[in-house]
């Protein structure tokens, strides 16, 4: 498994936000997690880079394993897992730079000085992104003159150029209109090739279509994963009927 998730349980302060969860991820396929708003989703996926560490209050217990290894382990570079497990934002978050200097920018912080190779990267990372023929002749214009489904595509681009193994994404299509949208999930079935992709929705319908394997969170647990089209069509638990035929959340 790409990612494995044991027993692992999140507390901020006295507020217990995740409990017990076990979770496979295998890798190149998208794993959607779904459930009401507070359930625990995204705090979860900030656990798998260890985002939720910028907390003074986060305290975890159990064991998160990226490729067999502890990422909680005390010799862990922080800033190499950061590296290798990209992360795209609910909102659109471009640098107020020029397009170019946005997916280089990346690159150049980890260290890359040829001039040749960061275009190269660029160039690739936007035609991984389905956004390069949109601003092959615009390379220079500010990324905020970019509509908002070319900003989160551009974000994803930036993502992507420093090579990682993983992508989380935290609701990324739920400012977008449903062009973009589709863009984006569309994209997400491209980009599985390469990466193993953790995918937080609050859209039913994008679960089903953009999926492989499901998980649903329900007050800080995981109460019940497997297969997006036997989860859909079969849920084995009645929390999980109900919540997908909308009788609540």
């Amino acid at each position: 498994m790409k990612i494995s998730v044991k027993d692992f349980n999140v507390n901020f302060l006295n507020n217990q936000i995740l409990r017990n969860i076990n979770i496979e991820i295998p890798k190149n396929t998208v794993t959607a997690l779904i459930g009401p708003s507070g359930c625990g989703k995204s705090t979860f996926l900030k656990s798998i880079n260890r985002m939720n560490d910028f907390s003074k209050e986060f305290h975890k217990e159990g064991t998160i394993y990226i490729d067999g290894e502890d990422i909680y382990a005390d010799d862990v570079d922080v800033v190499d897992l950061r590296k290798n497990v990209g992360m795209v934002f609910q909102k659109a978050n471009p640098f107020p730079k020029s397009i170019f200097e946005n997916v280089a920018y990346g690159l150049k912080i980890h260290g890359l000085k040829d001039k040749v190779k960061i275009f190269d990267t660029v160039k690739k990372s936007l035609k991984q992104a389905a956004l390069w023929d949109e601003v092959k002749d615009i390379l220079n214009s500010s990324a905020l003159s970019l509509s908002g489904g070319q900003q989160q595509r551009l974000c994803i681009a930036r993502t992507i150029a420093v090579n990682p193994d993983i992508i989380l994404m935290d609701e990324p299509c739920s400012a977008l209109d449903p062009i973009s949208t589709l863009k984006i999930e569309e994209l997400i079935d491209n980009l599985k090739k390469d990466y193993t992709i953790v995918l937080v929705t609050h859209n039913m319908q994008q679960a089903k279509r953009a999926s492989d394997f499901t998980s649903f969170f329900l007050d800080g647990e995981v109460i019940e994963s497997g297969k997006t089209q036997n989860l859909f069509s079969n849920p084995k638990m009645e929390k999980t009927r109900d919540y997908i035929l909308g009788r609540f959340g």
